[in-house]
């Protein structure tokens, strides 16, 4: 089987990045399913083939939406949304009510039956409750005969210039588990990521540009190597009094670069903080063009980063192309699984499949 391409299915997609690391990786999407349209309309865009059906997944009748790629389905993919299980104070199980959407990935596992699944989720995942919610997950599954390998993987050490960290639990069906990929030595710094992009000042860009700079890194040359032209570079038009503010932070500084009475009350880490250029950026979240959102502030440009600085932060690819509103944008790119990421694990279920 090791010349076998494998088939998967991508639920709760997003814009696409576990979808796009298993593709880098040799996959092919059969199918994926996101029930926000502003988002999947980002998604079917960068694809050839539109295999995006945009419906709440609540909505889908499971059997009739699958039953005719049932068999030709190799793994099933996605990051459900399980809120119940991070409340304190209180044993949350599966059956909370706001894991519901839990139970719709468990359910089109059980009726496709693929030989792998791959969810992706937040770290508390696996340590909520001690380790109760991984344990009854385990349990759920089992009960269908999958064996479960679970980990937190810091995307930073698979060449993602973020420390980002996610929780895997990979399930094959069998006895066997399937072996995580191994880290990379080498980090990928934030700088190595955007250093070539235009040093653009707050306001300025336009969706579509040139290139004003040459690679200067094996990542930027990665990155940009199906792209001729840059998009979704454009700067966000900050207010004076931010722009006074981010000018008084020097390179790697933050809020305690701030006088008093310059301080806000954020109560984000990182407030007012530059992005750091020899290392990692900190983890893009879907507020990345607000400098009090966090350690989001261009390295020395009094400016907040951009959708594509953001997006070569999250290893997306120069031809990958986000669409809709800004705030749209900002959502597809902060909540996306960085595609790098994405590819590693992708390749350890490849090398498990092809026996190796």
């Amino acid at each position: 089987m090791s010349g076998k391409v494998l088939n998967a299915i991508d639920l709760f997609a997003g814009v696409g990045g576990l979808s796009l690391g298993f593709e880098m990786a040799g996959a092919k999407i059969l199918m994926a399913n996101e029930y926000d349209e502003s988002i999947a309309t980002s998604y079917v865009k960068n694809r050839p083939d539109n295999n995006m059906i945009i419906k709440d997944i609540t909505k889908l009748d499971i059997k009739s939406t699958f039953a005719n790629i049932k068999d030709s389905v190799d793994i099933v993919i996605g990051g459900p949304p399980c809120q119940g299980f991070s409340q304190k104070g209180q044993r949350k199980t599966i059956n909370d009510p706001r894991n519901f959407l839990f139970k719709y990935y468990f359910n089109v596992v059980d009726f496709i039956r693929p030989k792998y699944f791959v969810m992706e989720n937040v770290p508390n995942l696996l340590t909520a409750e001690n380790g109760y919610f991984k344990k009854e997950i385990t349990e759920m599954f089992s009960s269908i005969g999958y064996t479960i390998n679970s980990d937190v993987l810091n995307a930073s050490d698979f060449g993602v210039p973020q420390n980002r960290r996610r929780a895997f639990i990979i399930g094959k069906l069998g006895a066997e588990k399937v072996v995580f990929p191994q880290k990379k030595t080498k980090k990928t710094t934030a700088w190595e990521a955007i250093s070539d992009l235009a040093f653009l000042n707050s306001g300025e860009g336009a969706f579509e540009q040139n290139y004003r700079n040459g690679s200067q890194s094996e990542y930027q040359k990665l990155l940009r190597s199906d792209s001729e032209k840059l998009f979704n570079h454009v700067a966000t038009s900050h207010s004076d009094i931010a722009i006074k503010r981010m000018a008084m932070v020097p390179e790697g500084g933050g809020r305690n670069d701030l006088p008093k009475e310059e301080l806000t009350k954020s109560i984000y880490s990182g407030t007012w903080g530059r992005i750091v250029k020899d290392d990692v950026a900190v983890t893009i979240t879907t507020r990345f063009d607000t400098p009090s959102s966090g350690r989001f502030t261009h390295p020395f440009l009094n400016r907040a980063i951009t959708v594509r600085e953001a997006a070569r932060l999250q290893s997306f690819p120069d031809n990958f192309v986000f669409y809709g509103t800004k705030t749209s944008q900002m959502k597809q790119v902060g909540n996306a699984v960085p595609p790098l990421l994405a590819k590693a694990v992708a390749e350890a279920i490849i090398k498990d499949n092809a026996g190796e």
